[in-house]
């Protein structure tokens, strides 16, 4: 078998990219009438669902506070999701990694005082797994809770970036990341341009460091774009179905 060539010599990788270029993006609000808020967001094929439910009342007096809102995440995968096939459990070591790195993320952004001895619930379940799901799970979560109406500072908006024989590429596929390149998933609030979370997947040359972070946060402030883009066409939506009713 050939190896694959992950750049060509025209600069393209494997499929069709140029190094700073995204996958295509979509995302929609509402999906689930049930829910307080929902969300569907997909980069490339990697394809995402998010839930939230609340602010309600606790379910346990262990995870009342009294001054803030107590975050819950719980997030799953689908069995057909990925093409790796070993049997998944719930509080399975990965699974609960990415649900602690979600509360963290999201706990300073939320404005929890708004919010006392209550709950808010974020259900995140991955459809399709193609690289980027940690940013994908990030990036619902934070349309699913503005779909839901919670008060928040600002977007949390995720992307990864990485390095393949030295050259920075944005938003790591699957097929990338299995070159034993490095991926440096990063989320940021575009407004205050704070990083909210960083995680570095493997080893990564000091000098290459930077180069790749600031690759990863411009591709962050390129996703939050799109969500604000996608925020803006649903509120539209909605005032013309509220006036479409006022007028009936």
């Amino acid at each position: 078998m050939s190896k694959i060539e992950f750049l060509s010599p025209e600069g393209l990788r494997v499929d069709g990219r140029r190094p700073a270029e995204l996958r295509m993006i979509t995302s929609r609000l509402g999906v689930f009438d049930q829910a307080d808020g929902s969300a569907y967001f997909a980069q490339g094929n990697t394809k995402v669902l998010a839930t939230v439910y609340g602010p309600h009342e606790p379910s346990s007096r262990m995870r009342m506070r009294h001054d803030r809102v107590f975050l819950n995440c719980e997030f799953s995968q689908a069995s057909f999701a990925s093409t790796q096939r070993k049997k998944r459990s719930k509080g399975e070591r990965g699974m609960t990694e990415l649900e602690v790195i979600i509360v963290d993320t999201f706990e300073p952004v939320i404005m929890g005082n708004l919010y006392p001895r209550s709950q808010i619930d974020i259900y995140i379940q991955v459809l399709q797994s193609d690289g980027g799901d940690l940013c994908a799970c990030v990036n619902a979560a934070t349309l699913a809770l503005v779909d839901a109406g919670v008060a928040m500072k600002d977007l949390v908006c995720a992307c990864a970036a990485g390095s393949i024989d030295t050259q920075p590429i944005l938003d790591v596929n699957y097929l990338e990341s299995q070159a034993d390149g490095p991926s440096v998933p990063v989320a940021i609030l575009p407004k205050s341009k704070s990083v909210l979370m960083i995680q570095l997947e493997s080893r990564l040359h000091v000098e290459q460091f930077s180069h790749v972070l600031d690759l990863a946060v411009e591709g962050c402030h390129q996703v939050g774009r799109l969500m604000e883009a996608t925020i803006r066409e649903n509120v539209e939506a909605l005032a013309a179905s509220v006036g479409a009713q006022n007028l009936n």
